[in-house]
C-alpha cells in the first residue's frame, strides 16, 4: 500500500482555484464598476450581490463535501460527522441575507476551516485537503473583506 500524497492533487488545485473566480469577479466589480457586463449578466452576478449569491452557494457546496467525508467514517464519529457537514449550509441560510452578509459569510467559511480540520483529524478527508483549503480560503476571505471596506 503506497502512502496518501501529502501534495494536493491536480485536479482538484485547477478545480478549486477556478471556483475563486466568481469571488474575484464580485470584488473587482464591487470596487471598480460592471465594466459595462450587468446588462448579459444582471445585477446579481456584479459586485456585492455576486460576492454574496455565490459566497451563499458555496458554503452550501462545503456541507456536500462534508457530508460525503462523513460516509468514510463509522459509528458516533460518523454521526458527529454528518451533523457537522449540515452547519455550513444552515449558517448560510439562516444568517447570510441583509446588511450582514458579508460579515456572516466571512464567519462562516472561517469557521468551515475548523470543520476541515477535524474532517482531516479523523482520516475521513485527504491528508493534503487542508493544503487546498486554507488556499482558497484566504482568497475567499479577502475578497469578501475588500467587499466590506466599499
Amino acid at each position: 500500500m503506497s502512502a496518501a500524497p501529502r501534495r494536493i492533487p491536480r485536479a482538484p488545485l485547477v478545480l478549486g482555484l477556478a471556483g475563486l473566480l466568481p469571488f474575484l469577479w464580485g470584488a473587482l466589480t464591487a470596487h471598480f464598476g460592471s465594466f459595462g457586463t450587468e446588462a448579459f449578466l444582471g445585477e446579481r452576478l456584479i459586485g456585492l450581490a455576486a460576492l454574496i449569491s455565490y459566497g451563499t452557494v458555496i458554503l452550501c457546496f462545503m456541507s456536500g463535501i462534508l457530508w460525503g467525508f462523513s460516509m468514510q467514517l463509522t459509528g458516533a464519529v460518523a454521526t458527529r460527522g454528518y451533523l457537522l457537514s449540515v452547519l455550513p449550509a444552515l449558517w448560510a441560510f439562516f444568517c447570510v441575507g441583509g446588511e450582514a452578509s458579508l460579515l456572516a459569510l466571512m464567519a462562516g467559511f472561517a469557521a468551515l476551516l475548523a470543520l476541515d480540520f477535524w474532517f482531516v483529524r479523523t482520516g475521513a478527508a485527504p491528508v493534503w485537503w487542508m493544503s487546498l483549503r486554507v488556499l482558497l480560503t484566504s482568497v475567499v476571505l479577502a475578497c469578501l473583506l475588500l467587499g466590506l471596506l466599499i
